[in-house]
């Protein structure tokens, strides 16, 4: 230990440390200022940035003995108070910077030494700093964040006013503008507090856990010895599957009556076997950290290793034997069928293209790791903090395993770090509550990011083979597809996702005929979860390659392709349902001048060693969970104006914003301001059933029964008599009239049908969002190396309810695309297990040049015409990006990432074959 006075904001702090902890962990566990965020631990993500001396320092990497005496020390907390922001702080708002929030603390510090040293930057001196200084973000794109500094840098030059970067209503409407988001404040001044934060804050005698995971792919478990670990020092108990009340498995829910195996075949701790790498076995209780995770390494498993089958093709091999016993590793088969038999047309087409593709195991990778708690609140309820996307889902999932009854377990959502939908599946939630209940004692478990990275899921990667006929106009005549689903060793969801195909291969031409059959499949690599854009990026990968492949072998143009063969009244999807909107030939219009312009531009590009190409794709994804989807919400008029209450799990998505921005719309007649609407969210003491936060259902479904329960309140208080004239009743008429004050709202998809498992046949979603994607891609031909330098998206989603919010969406959804074409993989355990070796996308690999169009088709069904936009963007920005690389250098890549080696093998491949180098 070591005493050192550090300069913390400003004041004089005496500490007594460590000389080897972190500064992080001095600045969040000893001075409690969470504002310094940590999150991989590592130094790759920047989101524990602070300023130490006038620099950029991150301070998970700085150990205490390499901090001098009198160190001053600027973290989130010092720089500007909610009376006072600083004017990044507004511009983070105003921007949209602060989706998830959880990167925004360090990039707001960091900004602010860069504006220090240069108050007028360029752009690309800001990217070129960000990228500098490791400063990452997953959520926004960077471009939103790029303008907020540049917006920023003005005010402190004196050329505005701070106050003016925030949008301020006019008649008092704020749908359809900028208006920022209600937890914006805390996240631009490091308060809002994310599941690590909440840990802190736990009371005196919480136990801290640790997990015992598995280190290999598939075994059998002979025994497992925990004594030397109750041993040692603070453990307080070692909980193997022995403790587990209930079940101890996770429901997977399995609603698809075609499924061969039942659901219950994810363990919460391992008993029988082992069946993916990082499994949990046994959990470590003790009274910190650092105890708990010495006490994991001494837990003694012994195993008896079995053959790994790390991919469907393995797992289907005929020697391979059931990874969970009773269920063969093919498990659930789907169907697609529409039209007439497809022979004959592919035998009289003038042309046929056939593709085979595979779409990666793409990590999510979010900056906060799972962090959750688990205590027993003042009504004795088992009460569990996590990240969970799905609260009211999870509990249905996880009771049984746990083993309580259902009005005992009440889960609450943390402030979220983003998840982009792998908390669509409970993580940590069933591991804190078997902790909880066999020790009694609250309790907290932090994942790192190597845990996060290797434990929770992946995108399933998808096998797809498409082969499309058109005749000699170009006009599609038939598809048939074939898709193999690798789901990993776990279920749950993955017939869902298999079905997926079904609904998108090919989705959005007029497709008369169509055939094919899909499956889903267990293997040993990561369990499969839901990501942004669920099953949509596996299936437009195959069918939009194959659409400018077909365009080539007819001599077309690939946009003039598309737009002869795109939906329009009297055309269906592959399921057969009726599109809600035929915007797609509005869109391809306006977006045609800008192909012209983007073909020219890049075979006029003329640099010695690299080209340069425009792709193109068009993308769709459907807003619901298949069927008649369904959404609760209320509203409660008080004294002070109205509460509303809803379980919209925000994971950086804006559910806050989209809440109140639903109900202002309604109750803004009545006469209440946004600051007079208060939200109650994400709490199963408190909130309805709005569902699950993923398939971009909550602005379509949790948004209309938020306008149901404010239409319901509206009508209550207006006067008899007096529709008319826009006359309400106060709160105290209310009162005295014995008017109830609070109405439950409730919506249903009810015109939706699921889809049947032969045919796909059904009409699963209300709403759709359709979206056309053209990047512009720069190829390295020395190096192989692709990067996309412009991006151009023209998207309807409907009306806009929140600009600032769709954008970052949007921008956000494009860079994850990017990331998924060029650079994203978790295949290699003993390699992709940090964010920058999973390929995470810093500033400098994302285009400042991104520009979005919106085409805006109002939806019958959304409330004020709205629609969802969160997975449409990453639907198939990927495929656009490997067409933009053969229309660039000639090299077809079909297999993502599209690595640099890929494409250089492509690259030399040509210059064999051309045989001019013989």
């Amino acid at each position: 230990m070591e005493k050192k006075v550090l300069i913390v904001n400003g004041l004089p702090r005496t500490m007594i440390v460590d000389s080897d902890v972190t500064l992080a962990s001095v600045l969040r566990e000893q001075l409690l200022l969470t504002g310094c965020k940590v999150g991989c631990n590592q130094g790759q993500c920047g989101t524990c940035s602070i300023i130490m001396d006038g620099k950029v320092v991150r301070s998970c990497i700085v150990k205490m003995k390499r901090v001098p005496n009198e160190a001053k020390i600027t973290t989130i907390e010092g720089i500007g108070t909610p009376e006072n922001l600083h004017p990044l702080q507004v511009a983070w708002m105003a921007y949209g910077c602060a989706q998830c929030g959880f990167c925004s603390p360090g990039f707001i510090l960091s900004a602010k030494v860069l504006l220090e040293g240069n108050p007028d930057p360029t752009r690309e001196e800001i990217r070129a700093w960000f990228q500098k200084n490791r400063n990452a973000c997953r959520c926004t794109g960077y471009k939103p964040l790029v303008d907020a500094v540049m917006a920023a840098a003005k005010v402190l030059r004196g050329e505005m006013r701070k106050e003016d970067l925030l949008f301020s209503p006019t008649g008092n409407k704020i749908y359809g503008t900028t208006y920022h988001r209600p937890s914006a404040l805390s996240k631009v001044t490091g308060t809002w507090d994310f599941g690590a934060d909440v840990a802190l804050q736990m009371p005196p005698g919480t136990l801290r856990m640790a997990l015992v995971q598995a280190e290999v792919s598939h075994a059998n478990i002979l025994g497992i010895d925990t004594s030397e670990a109750e041993k040692m020092e603070g453990v307080y108990q070692v909980i193997t599957h022995k403790d587990v009340k209930g079940k101890n498995r996770i429901t997977g829910l399995i609603t698809f009556p075609t499924n061969k195996g039942d659901g219950w075949d994810r363990p919460i701790l391992c008993d029988k076997k082992v069946f993916q790498f990082g499994d949990a076995i046994a959990i470590v209780c003790a009274d910190t950290e650092e105890h708990a995770q010495a006490a994991a390494k001494a837990v003694k498993v012994d195993l008896e290793v079995l053959p790994a089958y790390m991919s469907a093709p393995a797992a289907m091999a005929d020697d391979a034997i059931e990874i969970h016993e009773g269920t063969p590793n093919v498990y659930f088969e789907q169907g697609i069928v529409k039209g007439e038999e497809i022979e004959p047309y592919f035998d009289q087409a003038a042309a046929i293209v056939e593709v085979n593709t595979y779409c990666s195991r793409q990590p999510h990778l979010p900056l906060e790791p799972d962090c959750g708690s688990a205590y027993f609140d003042e009504e004795g309820r088992l009460t569990i903090h996590s990240k969970s996307i799905a609260l009211h889902l999870h509990h249905a999932m996880i009771c049984p395993g746990i083993g309580i009854e259902p009005d005992k377990l009440r889960l609450v959502a943390n402030p979220t770090g983003a998840t982009f939908g792998y908390k669509f599946s409970p993580t940590n939630e069933a591991l804190l509550g078997v902790a909880c209940l066999a020790t009694g004692k609250p309790v907290s478990l932090n994942f790192n990011m190597f845990q996060n990275i290797t434990y929770t899921g992946k995108r399933s990667p998808g096998f797809v083979t498409c082969k499309l006929a058109a005749d000699k106009d170009g006009k599609l005549l038939a598809m048939e597809t074939d898709w193999t689903i690798d789901h990993g060793p776990y279920s749950e969801f993955g017939d869902l996702l298999t079905l997926r195909q079904a609904q998108f291969t090919g989705a959005g031409y007029d497709i008369p005929n169509i055939r094919g059959k899909g499956r889903t499949v267990c293997t040993n690599h990561a369990w499969g979860s839901a990501f942004r854009g669920y099953g949509s990026p596996q299936a437009f990968l195959a069918s939009e390659i194959a659409m400018d492949e077909l365009a080539e072998k007819l001599g077309m143009d690939p946009l003039e392709l598309r737009y002869k063969n795109v939906y329009r009244p009297g055309a269906t999807t592959p399921t057969q349902q009726i599109p809600e909107v035929f915007c797609f030939e509005e869109m391809l219009d306006k977006l045609r001048p800008l192909w012209k312009e983007a073909k020219q531009r890049c075979a006029e590009y003329d640099v010695p060693g690299k080209k340069r190409g425009v792709g193109l794709s068009l993308g769709i994804y459907g807003c619901g969970l298949d069927g008649p989807d369904s959404s609760e919400a209320w509203v409660e008029m008080t004294p002070e104006g109205v509460t509303v209450g809803s379980s919209w799990q925000d994971h950086g998505q804006g559910a806050d914003l989209g809440t109140l921005t639903h109900a202002h719309e309604t109750l803004r007649h009545a006469g209440y301001r946004p600051e007079q609407l208060k939200l109650v969210m994400n709490d199963t003491a408190f909130t309805p059933n709005s569902g699950p936060s993923g398939g971009s259902r909550q602005n379509v479904v949790t948004g209309n029964a938020i306008r149901v329960a404010s239409e319901m309140l509206l009508n209550a208080m207006r006067k008899s008599g007096n529709k008319e004239n826009g006359e309400y009743r106060t709160y105290e008429e209310m009162v005295a009239e014995n008017i109830p004050l609070r109405y439950d709202g409730k919506w249903a998809a009810s015109m939706c049908t699921d889809c049947a498992p032969d045919t796909g046949k059904g009409d699963p979603f209300s709403n759709y969002m359709y979206e056309l994607f053209m990047p512009e891609v720069e190829v390295d031909l020395e190096t192989g190396k692709a990067t996309v330098v412009k991006f151009t998206t023209i998207a309807d989603i409907g009306t806009i309810s929140n600009k600032a919010t769709c954008d970052g969406q949007i921008y956000g959804g494009l860079a994850q695309g990017i990331g998924l074409a060029l650079t994203e993989d978790f295949e290699d355990l003993t390699k992709h297990t940090t964010l920058a070796k999973c390929g995470l996308p810093y500033v400098q690999d994302v285009p400042d040049d991104m520009q979005i169009i919106y085409n805006i088709s109002p939806r019958a069904s959304g409330p004020y015409g709205a629609s969802g936009v969160g997975e449409g963007p990453l639907t198939a920005p990927h495929p656009a990006i490997l067409n933009a690389i053969y229309n660039a250098c000639g090299v077809r890549i079909y297999a993502i990432p599209a690595l640099p080696a890929k494409i250089k093998a492509g690259l030399e491949a040509q210059k064999s074959s051309c045989g001019c180098c013989d």
